[in-house]
Formats: structure tokens, C-alpha cells, sequence
């Protein structure tokens, strides 16, 4: 391993667009123990004793396991309307500081619903606020309603009928969870429900599982993007495909170490799945649990896997690319990521190279 200093541009006033952030994940520490306490809810040893939680390590195939019995409990510490706004303005807030001009924030309002009277008003809630948000903090937010692997695909039908009638202010239509977990095919009509009202199809795929459930996907749930995608870079036929098809992948290198994807941020296929042309969303995922938020996957990209700043400008551009923001939210965030660009680099990096 060796090691290269080069001057470098600000992360943070790089214009992107962010495409991977779940709804109870985007909170902060502080705010989950804030609501805890407010609910007298007692959370985990494993999460308040040390911050960010070990998920998973080399040796260790459970981090999946971990980390959901953790988000669970992080969960059931939202529980009211008042609670669900503040995560979605804390979610903005802190994307808009990160230079993010457009947020995708993924929700599920089944998991809310009992608190506020129903999925309806739960889903009404977050765009109410995402909307407030948008001009309280100078960042457009979209929503994506996501269903879950575990429950039954009629579940998913109703979020998705939920999420069309919704459309406009809800920008696309997920399928999250385990993904070694519930019949990719059987979700099909719920995203035909979706498609058919002009949400964007962003079912999770090809992060716990390889290139054959990357496969899977594209043929049942026709995506427009994957949310990670990462494992289509172990088959050169499948990543083949994905850039082919021109499909977007939400590529999360935090959570992706933290749960044992991948043992280190260096294994993160981002560089291969760059230079094959994969049009590119970073993320953070659930920050919450992993430690990491937006910008610091663009450092990762800098540091680790040595991407220049005119690539991660091409990051920039893409994540806008692969996005639902309107056009001229894209065109002016294309104009200012030309500026930075051109602007002079204010700062050094040490970039590890192997």
C-alpha cells in the first residue's frame, strides 16, 4: 500500500443528489435518544454503549441480523407526528450542510401508521414535511414508498396503490429488507402498480446476494435503479447488462463494510463498477447505525479507491442523472458542480492507492 498527497476540493460544497437514505436510519444519535427517553423506551446496550454499533466483522455473518434487531428498536422509538416531522426535517437539514440539493428519503408508513391513524395520514405526514423542508432548507425532497420483503406481496400492492395516488410528491416505489428473504417475482405486480402511474421502480438487489439475484431483479421488477447493486461487479455479464440497460445503483460503501459485505472500504467494487460506465448514486443508507452519512462516501471514493475530483464530479453528475429532481433543479446543480470543478482545490488528501 502506498500512499499519494494531492490538493483536493471541499466534499461538502460538491452539488449531489442523494438517492439511499431510510426514513428512521437518517437520524441522528442524539435525536433517537431524545425520542427514547420521550417514550420511555429502553434501547439496546449494544447501540447506547458504544456509537456506531459493530454489525459484523471478517469472521462474523451476522451483521445483517444485528443490524436490523437495532433499526427495529431505533423504530419503535417513532411514535408520533411530531416525531416523524423532525426526522424528516433533521434528514434534510443535514443533507442540505452535506451540499446535497436533492433528497430521496425512503419510507415505509406501515411501521408508523398505528401512531398516527393509518398509512394514509403516516404518508401524508412525511410529504407534508418534505415539502416544508424543501423550502426551509433549500434542498428539494422527494419520498419513495418502500415495502418490505417480509411481508406478504399483497402488503406491497397496497403501499403501492398508496404511493400512485400520491404521485408527484412521492417519486418512486422500493422494496427493501433482506433480500435472501421473500420471492423477488412475487412483488412484480406491485411495481407494475407503480410503473403504471409514473413512479420510478427502486427495488434493493445485489448487495447480500450476487449476480444472479441482480439478474432476478432486472427481469421481475424491471428497475430503473438498484438500491446498492454492488455484487452485478462479480459477473462481467450482469454489470454488462446493468450499464446496457442504463440502470442507476445506489452504491452505500459505509453500510456495505458495516455489515460484512465487504471486510474493507478498499473491497468495495466502486472503482470497477465506475470505470465499467455504471451510472452511480453514493449514499448513506441508514446513518443512524452506520456511523457515516453523504459526504463521507465521497471521501471514501477520494481516499480509498482514488477517484480524482473530475471523477467524483462525474458522481455528482450522475446521482442527478439517475434521480427523480426536476429538470431545473438538475441543470443548476450541473452548472455549480462545473464550478467547483473549476474553482481552485482549498485543501490537500492522502489517497491510499494499492
Amino acid at each position: 500500500m502506498t500512499g499519494t498527497t494531492r490538493t483536493a476540493r471541499d466534499i461538502d460544497t460538491l452539488p449531489k443528489a442523494h438517492l439511499h437514505l431510510h426514513f428512521t436510519g437518517s437520524m441522528a444519535f442524539d435525536t433517537l435518544l431524545d425520542l427514547s427517553v420521550a417514550h420511555r423506551v429502553r434501547l439496546p446496550e449494544s447501540l447506547t454503549a458504544h456509537w456506531p454499533p459493530t454489525l459484523a466483522s471478517a469472521m462474523d455473518e451476522r451483521g445483517w441480523f444485528r443490524f436490523q434487531r437495532l433499526y427495529d428498536a431505533a423504530r419503535a422509538c417513532v411514535r408520533s407526528e411530531d416525531d416523524m416531522r423532525r426526522i424528516v426535517d433533521e434528514a434534510a437539514a443535514t443533507d442540505a450542510a452535506e451540499g446535497s440539493r436533492w433528497l430521496e428519503i425512503q419510507v415505509d408508513p406501515t411501521s408508523y401508521a398505528p401512531f398516527v391513524g393509518g398509512i394514509t395520514p403516516a404518508l401524508e405526514i412525511v410529504l407534508d414535511e418534505a415539502h416544508k423542508a424543501s423550502e426551509r432548507h433549500d434542498i428539494g425532497v422527494g419520498v419513495v414508498v418502500a415495502a418490505s420483503r417480509l411481508k406478504h406481496p399483497f402488503d406491497a400492492r397496497t403501499l403501492a396503490r398508496l404511493a400512485a395516488r400520491n404521485a408527484g410528491p412521492v417519486v418512486g416505489f422500493g422494496l427493501s429488507n433482506d433480500e435472501r428473504r421473500g420471492d423477488t417475482e412475487s412483488f412484480a405486480p406491485a411495481f407494475r402498480i407503480a410503473r403504471d402511474a409514473g413512479l420510478a421502480s427502486l427495488p434493493h438487489g445485489g448487495e447480500l446476494l450476487g449476480p444472479d439475484a441482480v439478474t432476478e431483479t432486472l427481469d421481475a421488477l424491471r428497475p430503473d435503479r438498484l438500491g446498492h447493486g454492488v455484487r452485478s461487479a462479480d459477473s462481467d455479464d450482469v454489470l454488462r447488462r446493468v450499464v446496457d440497460d442504463g440502470v442507476g445503483l445506489e452504491v452505500c460503501p459505509g453500510s456495505n463494510v458495516a455489515l460484512g459485505v465487504y471486510e474493507e472500504a478498499r473491497d468495495v467494487p466502486l472503482r470497477r463498477l465506475f470505470d465499467a460506465g455504471a451510472k452511480m448514486a453514493l449514499g448513506a443508507d441508514d446513518p443512524l447505525l452506520f456511523g457515516s452519512r453523504l459526504s463521507d462516501q465521497y471521501r471514501t471514493a477520494r481516499d480509498v479507491h482514488g477517484l480524482s475530483d473530475a471523477e467524483l464530479a462525474q458522481l455528482a453528475r450522475d446521482s442527478f442523472a439517475i434521480s427523480r429532481a426536476p429538470q431545473d433543479v438538475v441543470q443548476r446543480a450541473n452548472a455549480d458542480i462545473d464550478a467547483w470543478l473549476l474553482a481552485q482545490p482549498t485543501g490537500s488528501t492522502q489517497t491510499n492507492e494499492a
